[in-house]
């Protein structure tokens, strides 16, 4: 009588590892983007409270705030960063200053970072939050509550 050894997987076991490995990958991938997401809005947050320091810092020397954006000529204004992360390219928020609404630039101002715009990353979308913002005030708005 012969022995015979079976080697290699069945098509049962190559269909079940395949199911369990498609199950861990949808849980596993949103979660993921989701904190991706998460970290970019930091990005973004954090480059608010960069140019809100930045403002502070002005307005002590200057006793008004100073408006900017990607395309300031201005001396004083390219001095501000208008972009979120280490490099325009890279970055995923494009940041500008305004003046409050209803208020002046020497009173008030207001610092808008918007998503993925054709200065920085263009590819970026963030549904939830959209647009942040931060004002001299100290008020912070975004599309969603927990944004911020």
């Amino acid at each position: 009588m012969r022995c015979r050894l079976a080697h290699g997987f069945t098509m049962i076991e190559l269909m079940v590892v395949l199911i369990i490995v498609a199950i861990l990958a949808a849980i596993a991938i949103p979660s993921y983007q989701e904190s991706v997401l998460k970290t970019r809005r930091t990005e973004g947050r954090a480059a608010l409270m960069k140019a809100m320091q930045q403002q502070e810092r002005y307005y002590s020397l200057h006793t008004t705030y100073l408006a900017f954006s990607s395309s300031s000529t201005d001396a004083e204004a390219k001095k501000f960063s208008w972009f979120s992360g280490a490099n325009a390219k890279t970055s995923f928020y494009e940041i500008s200053a305004q003046a409050c609404n209803g208020k002046t630039i020497r009173d008030c101002v207001l610092l808008i970072a918007q998503p993925g715009t054709v200065m920085v990353n263009s590819a970026y979308r963030d549904p939830l939050c959209g647009t942040m913002s931060l004002n001299s005030r100290g008020e912070k708005s975004a599309a969603a509550d927990r944004c911020w």
